[in-house]
């Protein structure tokens, strides 16, 4: 099995190697698609880019000229063969690549994209490096090594006493029943306790999670599971001391068939707090 002094090696290549995906198949293309270059996979707010599909194809070679022996996990690929999925929980160390986290704000010409990869083997996440290109802003990460911005390390520290609790949710749309009612409960304690606010999650997930890493942000509960979109951004904020658990208390899987939604913060007691309002386990005042 490889370890993280082992995944440290990889720290330097992995940075260039996005780098230099970026480079070659996203910028090209920011603010440029022509309409022939975007198109849909499971309806109008799901779509992938000519970029998307070639910064996948760019990482893939890299990465795995980096580790022979490895496989990628990444959504276009899978989107092309779901069964590529299952390496997850399998015995080859693995890459996982979202190619542009937030597609749609990409297409609009927002800045709010970024290049997600992360290594893990056994289900057990080693390194991870969080791009945007637009803003030409690099968060890394090593399992016991910290995390980085920039080359800065970074600490989520914890919500000030008194100071509104800033939730970060997603949208209860297109979830299952269970899921769905948790969501609609944080949504509802939100509004009517004073001291927690809710806002819907930005179109990038792996920049939501530099935001709590760098204690911008206090949570966000996330209703779906794809690890291309969280792997990165969960080692991220643990590194910067930050905590993370599903409905049911227990961590993420990356292979999947968690109890969604699902609870990153930026200490073990505020996951704890936003995990019992979910439940409805908390109800009244904020403490």
């Amino acid at each position: 099995m490889i370890d993280e002094r082992f995944a440290a090696e990889f720290l330097g290549p992995v940075e260039e190697a996005v780098r230099r995906a970026a480079a070659a198949e996203i910028m090209p293309r920011f603010r440029a698609l022509t309409a022939d270059e975007v198109s849909e996979k499971n309806g109008p707010h799901d779509l992938v880019t000519v970029a998307d599909r070639g910064a996948e194809a760019h990482l893939t070679a890299a990465l795995t000229a980096l580790l022979p022996g490895s496989v990628v996990v990444g959504e276009e690929a899978v989107a092309a063969d779901p069964d590529l999925y299952t390496e997850l929980a399998g015995d080859r160390p693995v890459w996982i690549v979202d190619p542009i986290d937030g597609t749609r704000t990409f297409v609009r010409g927002g800045e709010g994209f970024c290049t997600l990869v992360a290594l893990a083997h056994h289900g057990e996440l080693l390194a991870s490096w969080t791009y945007a290109p637009a803003r030409d802003r690099m968060a890394t990460a090593l399992r016991g090594g910290g995390a980085r911005l920039d080359g800065v390390p970074l600490r989520a520290g914890s919500p000030a006493d008194g100071a509104p609790l800033e939730i970060a949710a997603s949208y209860p749309f297109h979830a299952t029943p269970a899921t769905r009612r948790a969501l609609l409960r944080l949504r509802a304690e939100g509004m009517r306790t004073q001291g927690v606010r809710i806002r819907p999650c930005a179109g990038s997930a792996g920049l939501e999670y530099v935001e709590i890493a760098r204690g911008a942000l206090d949570a966000t509960v996330f209703g779906w599971e794809n690890a291309w979109d969280h792997a990165a951004g969960l080692l991220l904020v643990a590194e910067a001391g930050g905590a993370h658990a599903t409905l049911a208390g227990t961590p993420f899987r990356l292979a999947g068939g968690n109890t969604l939604p699902f609870v990153t913060a930026r200490d073990a007691t505020t996951t704890a707090r936003v995990r019992r309002l979910l439940l409805g386990e908390e109800p009244g005042a904020w403490p």
